[in-house]
């Protein structure tokens, strides 16, 4: 598995060092106000590929938030890759919000699967089943399955997904994230419980969003 850098992700210097020699050489030539421009879009930059250390939690039967952002959405709905009616937990990023994907339990890579598609609103219902997603199934230790699904959104043009089949990943270890707004949809197996509410923001690897039920 690729391992990310810490303090910005890595998909994000790319855009970084290119506007920031675009701001240079146009300061350089004279052009002040591009040149700020440019620099403001550096800025940003940096703020929107950060990727903040986290405080993942400790103890059994506990699944941390895939994602950083707000929970848009808590219902059953078909997994996308068994069928399985799930409780799903939706969770919608702005472009102000951290875009670092983690796992939210440990546990094995089984499957990944891509499907292209549209760019509407993340924040909407349909955005599960019409938007550009990646999906990915985790087997923990107790053989159970979960699905992660990251969804692209309405300015959204890039998914990324650093594992592959059979990698093993740790609670809260980074797997991926999508470019600006965007969403990760969280399916529950069966013995699990949401441990939070619609409208709740929560913080990817850090905020508790499901235990396990009858601990």
């Amino acid at each position: 598995m690729r391992p990310a850098s810490c303090g910005i992700t890595p998909e994000g210097w790319p855009v970084i060092g290119l506007t920031a020699l675009a701001a240079l050489v146009l300061a350089l030539l004279g052009a002040a106000f591009p040149a700020v421009i440019l620099l403001l879009l550096c800025w940003f930059s940096l703020y929107f590929f950060r990727d903040p250390e986290r405080v993942v939690p400790d103890g059994d039967g506990l699944a941390v938030s895939p994602a950083d952002g707000r929970v848009v959405r808590i219902e059953e709905r078909p997994d996308p890759l068994t069928g399985e009616a799930r409780i799903c937990v939706s969770i919608f990023m702005s472009v102000f919000n951290v875009h670092v994907n983690r796992a939210p339990v440990a546990g094995t890579v089984e499957e990944v699967r891509y499907w292209p598609g549209a760019f509407i609103n993340a924040a909407a219902d349909k955005a599960s089943d019409e938007n550009e997603r990646c999906a990915c199934r985790l087997r923990d230790a107790g053989g159970q399955d979960w699905t992660v699904v990251q969804i692209a959104g309405l300015i959204a043009r890039r998914i990324v997904f650093r594992a592959d089949r059979g990698d093993l990943l740790q609670r809260g270890e980074r797997f991926g994230m999508i470019r600006f707004g965007s969403r990760v949809d969280l399916y529950l197996p069966q013995g699990y419980a949401p441990a939070i509410v619609v409208g709740e923001r929560v913080a990817a690897g850090q905020s508790i969003v499901a235990r396990r039920e009858n601990q």
